[in-house]
């Protein structure tokens, strides 16, 4: 909701002031909402972080970005939201606790968010499910069309160029 590229660009600021240092950046790709209807397209991003916090320390200063940010949380599992930041690897960790669940126990199922890990991290495997990023993103459900968008300017939208996987 509001200006997603502006989000998207004080997110990566945010980030990079508080939780750690950014060593890469996907480009950022346009998707449906995922989970509900809603008329406007979503833009996601993943990001690379080498960073001195544990996993519930991240955690937290992620929630205290979305919330800086103006991101309020209700009960409703899938709504829009101006900021949605989500820790979907944690190095080889694997976490199941009520407030921090890693790896991101739906990423396999997204399109949205494997699209833009496989272009930072395609050989990264999954630490239970023993397939890499871009082995989970070329037998994802999830068959979502999304455009990708140049990552250096984020309002312009590159022509033809369509997620084919």
């Amino acid at each position: 909701m509001g200006d997603r590229r502006e989000y998207l660009c004080n997110a990566e600021k945010a980030i990079a002031q508080s939780a750690g240092v950014i060593m890469e950046t996907s480009p950022v790709y346009e998707s449906p909402a995922w989970g509900f209807e809603h008329p406007t397209a979503f833009l996601n991003q993943a990001m690379k972080l080498k960073t001195t916090l544990g996993a519930h320390a991240l955690l937290k200063a992620i929630l205290a970005i979305e919330s800086k940010m103006g991101r309020q949380r209700s009960s409703d599992r899938y709504e829009a939201r101006n900021i949605d930041i989500d820790i979907l690897f944690y190095d080889e960790i694997i976490m199941d606790e009520p407030d921090l669940v890693i790896p991101h126990p739906r990423l396999h199922l997204r399109r949205f968010a494997l699209k833009p890990l496989s272009m930072i991290a395609g050989d990264y495997k999954h630490p239970f499910m023993g397939k890499t990023v871009d082995e989970l993103l070329s037998c994802c459900p999830d068959d979502s069309e999304l455009n990708m968008y140049d990552n250096l300017d984020y309002g312009t939208q590159m022509e033809g160029k369509k997620d084919a996987v």
